[in-house]
């Protein structure tokens, strides 16, 4: 899980998850906010409509029946009596003054009568009507649902007989009733969208990169790989031509360096032949030795020079195998040419090589543990996504200095390493060159205990 999450595909489904609830939770707040002052300025002009209705009754009825048309007029949210003195007793309150508007538009005003709103928010413990029965109460109760409103308006109009009609009420916000569609309109909105950043990232995006991530490390390993098809977004398209016009220049370079390699070492052998025979021709026993044991030499530098070039050629196809089976293999037929040398087995580690070249590589270090240590035991464990072998030997070591300087062409240490069973000094040299070809490391340090201890690194197949 900590993978996905960490790569392209998992923190963009991520971000855009999140931009979804960033903006599910702006849209709710607007929503809210807004349905929240429709509902006061709804409820007010009602109730300032009701009010203007109910003076003009006042008005035009006769003074027996004004009794009888509050009480009518009388509900659970507002309640309406005559009073000699208005309820109100600020004039200011009314905001921008849509209430008093609508209420003298009822009347047929022209500002000759008095109008005052007074709106303010109220506590809990205040909501119900100071003169509403038990049964009133109980009725608004249950039209509350059990929502308290904070919001109280109380108006005051004059009368033309000189009287207040004062009126007083309180309503809250209808409970909501769309949260669980909310719900499932972000879930259907969000599965959609993900869908399609999916498809998108798959076809689009995350395929052609990790194509171009296999095919470098393809390359990195010294594969041979077909040209990939630009595919994806411009700059993803733009980043795949850029890598096979680089694979191509890398496979040019290198395959000149080793033809050159090559033909120079196939092109010395015939002087080299011909020094020698023309040698023999010398009468001096003394000198005639001395230049063909350096023609010898020469020539043997010569086939090291070209067995160097074909370590570096990558002819040889690419195979996954189990390493500790390849490894017990090796060991086997070196076993049979004399070499003592010791295995802990282990199974179970794939790797991607070409045999051949690993198997030789394998065996130079080998055989130089066994002919300066006597003996070489191996091991091969696993560390992350690698396989380690590690090949230690009983022998005298080389100087600090030396561990990186013995893996140059043609370095042999005269004072740890006999010259005279040494080689040309092109063993470790093709070695390195082979392991990281297949995109490993190779090094050498000296042991606490005396000795020296190679180790070689290789990545293990990816699993995925």
């Amino acid at each position: 899980m900590r993978k996905f999450w960490s790569s392209l595909r998992g923190q963009v489904i991520l971000l855009i998850v999140a931009a979804l609830l960033a903006a599910q939770a702006v849209s709710l707040w607007l929503f809210v906010d807004e349905r929240s002052q429709a509902v006061r300025a709804a409820i007010g002009l009602e109730a300032a409509g009701r009010s203007a209705n109910i003076a003009r009754l006042i008005e035009e009825a006769p003074e027996a029946l004004h009794s009888s048309i509050l009480r009518a007029a009388d509900s659970p949210m507002v309640q309406f009596e005559l009073a000699a003195t208005p309820l109100v007793e600020h004039r200011d309150h009314d905001g921008n003054g849509t209430i008093g508007r609508q209420i003298r538009a009822l009347v047929g005003d022209d500002f000759t009568r008095e109008i005052r709103v007074e709106l303010h928010r109220v506590g809990t413990d205040q909501m119900m009507m100071r003169d509403m029965s038990s049964g009133m109460m109980t009725m608004h109760k249950s039209m509350m649902q059990g929502q308290i409103s904070e919001m109280e308006m109380r108006l005051s109009i004059s009368l033309q007989s000189g009287q207040w009609l004062n009126v007083g009420t309180r309503y809250h916000q209808p409970p909501m009733q769309w949260p669980w569609m909310s719900a499932l309109a972000f879930g259907g909105t969000a599965a959609a969208v993900l869908i399609v950043a999916l498809w998108v990232l798959l076809t689009r995006l995350t395929g052609p990169l990790r194509a171009l991530s296999v095919a470098a490390e393809r390359l990195g390993r010294g594969e041979e790989s077909a040209a990939l098809v630009p595919a994806g977004p411009t700059e993803v398209r733009d980043l795949t031509g850029a890598f096979n016009r680089m694979q191509a220049r890398l496979t040019r370079f290198v395959s000149e360096r080793t033809r050159l390699l090559a033909a120079l070492g196939h092109d010395l052998r015939s002087p080299l032949t011909a020094i020698r025979v023309r040698a023999e021709m010398v009468e001096d026993d003394e000198t005639r030795e001395r230049i063909v044991a350096s023609v010898e030499e020469m020539q043997e530098m010569v086939d090291a020079t070209l067995s160097f070039a074909r370590g570096m050629a990558t002819g040889e196809a690419s195979q996954t195998v189990d390493l500790g089976a390849c490894l017990d293999e090796l060991c086997g037929e070196l076993r049979e040419t004399g070499c003592a040398l010791t295995l802990e087995p282990t199974a179970g580690l794939a790797v991607r090589i070409r045999p051949t070249a690993l198997r030789r590589a394998l065996r130079n270090v080998i055989e130089n543990a066994v002919r300066y240590g006597g003996s070489a035991d191996i091991r091969l464990s696993r560390t992350g996504t690698s396989a380690l072998i590690q090949i230690d030997d009983n022998g005298p070591g080389i100087p600090q200095d030396a561990l990186e300087r013995v893996f140059e062409p043609f370095v042999r240490l005269e004072v740890s390493r006999s010259r005279e069973t040494g080689g040309t000094g092109l063993g470790l040299s093709i070695a390195r060159s082979i392991v990281q070809a297949h995109g490993g490391e190779i090094g050498l340090e000296n042991r606490a205990g005396g000795g020296l201890s190679a180790t070689v690194e290789l990545p293990l197949e990816p699993t995925d």
